[in-house]
């Protein structure tokens, strides 16, 4: 047991004052890979498009002028607000809203399940949620695509149960990039609720329900604020890369639902994307995703300060 002490004493001494070092690489990898690519997108979006693609090492405002303002064909007419690129925010932000939505109406229930169960039900489950996950996403998109067409599994089996007369129109439709959203994301809002409610002592539900407490009033004044850590996690962690999403707005909903991230996606494609352009829509997003990161971080320090 003191030979056990000695060395863990060691073992300290050796890498004290060592910490900055041995987080260096992790540093580099943060930095090139992270930090370096967002800062080419901030410094692309203030430069000047060039007419093949790419950009032009001159300093202008073109990108953010066309993304808020419509000047008119020939760019002369007076400056008036353009809600078309707008209106595309918008709706990004409302399907990824309701795709948080549904994945935390689904995923709450699913996870405190989950983490209720015996040990080896539990890792089984756990299992389950994740492997489908580890196949590529545009592969399980495009899976998805051929499950809901018209003419796909789905509608076969509704049609030969008589629940439906005619298939049911999904692809090329908001919903169908709902349903995709929703199927990519779910794992993303279980888990940290998982990891969350894995540490709920139930023995404080008992209690509550021995001080004849409902279990509306148990859930709320007990387990929710147990496990609300795990759901802003979540809820973050599904909201996020929803915004950004391209594949499932691209495969699922066709040109009727377009979201910000085909909208980016569309101007680094090619001889005829704008970059400065695709660059300044990526860096508003950005800064509206950290703005609401850095509200909801404040928020979280004063709740805790307020405990």
């Amino acid at each position: 047991m003191a030979g056990d002490m000695q060395s863990a004493r060691g073992t300290s001494r050796l890498y004290q004052g060592k910490g900055p070092w041995l987080l260096l690489p992790a540093w580099a990898v943060i930095g090139i890979f992270l930090l370096l690519p967002v800062c080419l997108i901030v410094v692309y979006s203030f430069l000047t498009k060039e007419f093949h693609g790419g950009v032009i090492p001159e300093p202008s405002l073109a990108a953010y002028d066309q993304f808020f303002f419509d000047r008119g064909i020939f760019g002369d007419d007076p400056p008036r607000i353009e809600w078309n690129y707008i209106e595309i925010y918008l709706l990004s932000f409302l399907q990824a809203g309701l795709a948080t939505l549904f994945c935390l109406v689904i995923g709450l229930p699913s996870a405190w399940y989950i983490a209720t169960r015996p040990i080896r039900l539990r890792q089984m489950l756990i299992l389950v949620i994740t492997v489908p996950y580890w196949v590529n996403l545009l592969i399980r998109t495009i899976s998805l695509k051929f499950l809901i067409r018209d003419e796909g599994p789905m509608n076969a089996f509704l049609q030969w149960t008589g629940l439906l007369d005619h298939p049911l129109h999904l692809v090329n439709t908001s919903y169908a990039v709902q349903l995709g959203l929703f199927y990519s994301y779910l794992p993303f809002m279980v888990l940290p609720i998982f990891a969350s409610a894995e540490r709920f002592d139930i023995a404080l539900s008992e209690a509550s329900a021995d001080l004849y407490s409902t279990k509306w009033q148990t859930f709320r004044l007990i387990t929710l604020p147990t496990i609300w850590p795990g759901v802003v996690a979540g809820s973050i962690l599904v909201f996020v890369p929803s915004l950004g999403a391209f594949l499932a707005p691209n495969l699922l909903g066709g040109a009727k639902t377009y979201m910000i991230g085909s909208l980016i996606d569309e101007q680094f494609k090619g001889a005829a994307g704008n970059w400065p352009f695709g660059a300044a829509a990526a860096t508003i997003l950005m800064s509206v995703v950290l703005v609401v990161l850095i509200l909801n971080a404040r928020s979280q320090i004063k709740l805790k300060g307020a405990g």
